[in-house]
């Protein structure tokens, strides 16, 4: 049996109607793979900002100490260490924020906010915590200003232990 030209040319748009569906599909799942892969990346990407800002502050026993004295005191030991305190509080910040915005847009799962949430409600009644706040609030995200204004604003919320003031440690020995 011959085909004629006009049998051929439907042939040939019912195949290739067939591969333009199935490049549709094949599309589709590289797209899901690739949404996955960016996901992935972000994901790691935001631990292991926050990760490293931990192991630089909890590595080091002079900056450590700094940061704890810092944050737990009223008094400005001076302008240098308050400096150092402000800007090493604000790079965890700053990590936070990116981890709380990609969250908002789906970026990442939104579970992960919880962990932000813990360690700032774990601070927000620390000395430290409040001076950076009214210092460096203004030059973030002001979702993310809202959202953390509404943390320091709970009631009932009790900080981490670790955090407790060496003085209701030694109290409480």
């Amino acid at each position: 049996m011959k085909l004629k030209l006009p049998e051929i040319a439907s042939l040939a748009e019912i195949v290739g109607a067939f591969a333009v569906v199935v490049s549709l599909i094949y599309v589709g799942v590289q797209v899901n793979d690739s949404n996955r892969a960016v996901r992935s990346a972000s994901i790691n990407d935001s631990n292991v900002a926050v990760q490293e800002w931990y192991m630089q502050i909890g590595s080091d026993e002079q900056t450590s100490r700094l940061f704890y004295r810092s944050l737990m005191s009223d008094q400005v030991a001076s302008n240098e260490e308050e400096f150092q305190f402000l800007m090493m509080f604000h790079g965890v910040f700053l990590a936070f924020q990116s981890s709380y915005l990609m969250a908002e847009e789906g970026t990442i799962d939104a579970e992960l906010v919880d962990g932000l949430t813990g360690a700032i409600l774990a601070v927000k009644e620390t000395p430290g915590m409040q001076r950076y706040w009214r210092q460096r609030r203004t030059t973030l995200h002001p979702r993310f200003v809202r959202y953390v204004d509404e943390l320091l604003e709970r009631e009932g919320e009790t900080p981490m232990e670790i955090y407790r003031t060496s003085e209701a440690n030694e109290a409480d020995e």
